[in-house]
């Protein structure tokens, strides 16, 4: 297995690594008896029966033991997979989806994943940690109980960088993070509002990639997810997210989540773009919610401009309408 670079687009490809879907019949290697004789990442909580569990993925795509072993190839660019990837185990109960966590239930997988965040940012080999969460056969959910996974790479994912120029560039230009501009603009405007808890938003993004994509953010600035602001209540997030759940599963069988955050600036190895230098101020973590409402659709195929049929003020409007807890 390796990681190659498109050197057009700057995207990095991992090759080489089959998958390993769930099959049906098959024991479920998160549940109790499984799981328990698994080295543990994490527990929490910290005594007594575990509740969420962090435990090497079975079938990593990155491994902390690797080397990053470089190499040219001509013009091209390639590398070996170091990095690390983790199972965040959500709940001990094989048929329980996070849409139907209580509120300190989805407040404990956000610790988790905040604390795993941090501690991975302390190798200073690593320069991303992506924290994603599929769910839904549509969505290529490797196991049917409740999981996340976190991933740290080497790299910057493409998507990331993106934002991170963007960002950048919109700051140098106005002072402004553009996360809070479109925060307040849309708190303005109400059309494309989801939902509300307390300082925390669910809006569907004005170009929405997707029927019923969501973004949930902090209305206050903060480009660390790992690190909440002072004051701020993340079973506030925790209520909202499961709302948000709740909504987007009356329309969609399937979704991806990614939670997105600022990179790990600790090491000053290797290409330090201009990005990193107005980081706190013009990046602003949040966590990105694409549905999959089915197999054939031209939002998923025409990846060189995406293609939604639903205006995104309608998607809002529809999601606004659904009751959460019905």
């Amino acid at each position: 297995m390796e990681i190659r670079r498109d050197p057009i687009t700057q995207s990095w490809v991992v090759l080489g690594q089959p998958e390993n879907l769930d099959e049906a019949g098959a024991s479920c290697p998160f549940d109790g008896p499984s799981v328990d004789k698994k080295p543990a990442i994490l527990s929490m909580p910290s005594e007594g029966a575990w509740q969420v569990r962090v435990i090497p993925h079975p079938d990593p795509l990155y491994r902390i033991e690797d080397e990053p072993s470089r190499l040219a190839e001509g013009m091209y660019d390639k590398m070996g997979a170091l990095g690390a990837h983790e199972v965040v185990i959500e709940t001990p109960h094989h048929d329980k989806r996070m849409s139907q966590f209580s509120d300190e239930e989805i407040e404990r997988v956000l610790s988790a994943w905040a604390t795993r965040i941090v501690d991975l940012k302390k190798d200073l080999r690593f320069k991303y940690v992506t924290v994603f969460k599929n769910q839904g056969a549509a969505a290529g959910d490797e196991y049917s109980h409740a999981h996340s996974q976190i991933t740290a790479t080497i790299f910057v994912p493409r998507r990331i960088k993106y934002e991170l120029s963007s960002a950048s560039e919109w700051f140098r230009e106005r002072e402004r993070c553009i996360f809070c501009d479109v925060v307040r603009q849309d708190e303005k405007n109400g059309k494309r509002i989801v939902d509300v808890q307390g300082d925390y938003y669910a809006l569907c993004p004005y170009a929405s990639r997707v029927p019923f994509e969501i973004w949930v953010l902090h209305r206050k600035h903060n480009h660390l997810f790992e690190q909440p602001r002072p004051g701020s209540n993340r079973r506030q997030l925790a209520a909202l997210l499961g709302r948000v759940l709740r909504r987007l599963e009356k329309v969609a069988p399937a979704f991806h989540m990614v939670v997105h955050t600022a990179p790990n600036t600790r090491s000053k190895k290797g290409e330090l773009a201009g990005y990193w230098k107005t980081l706190a101020d013009d990046f602003h973590w949040h966590i990105e919610i694409l549905p999959i409402l089915e197999k054939r659709s031209k939002s998923y195929s025409i990846k060189e401009v995406y293609f939604n049929a639903m205006l995104p003020e309608t998607a809002a409007a529809q999601l606004r309408a659904m009751d959460p807890n019905s």
